[in-house]
């Protein structure tokens, strides 16, 4: 199962949690697990957040795959300037 980890205010949406194992190929299979899990977080997921997988920042992430053995990091997305 991969590490998840939510990042800053996403805690706020989850009752204080921040780290789950989570079985999900993809960060859309990940957003509907949390989603489901967590409905406050939902329509955040459907707004976009930024997600480290491996140390890798993606922007638009939806079929980026998620290994059994991957650290996954959700955050606020993150703006350009």
């Amino acid at each position: 199962m991969a590490r998840v980890t939510l990042i800053g205010t996403l805690r706020q949406l989850t009752g204080g949690v921040t780290e789950l194992d989570i079985e999900a190929q993809s960060v859309r299979q990940l957003f509907a697990q949390l989603g489901e899990r967590f409905p406050d977080l939902a329509p955040h997921l459907e707004q976009g957040l930024a997600v480290a997988i491996d140390g890798q920042i993606y922007q638009d992430a939806l079929l980026h795959p998620i290994h059994p053995d991957s650290d996954v990091h959700i955050l606020p997305q993150i703006a350009g300037g």
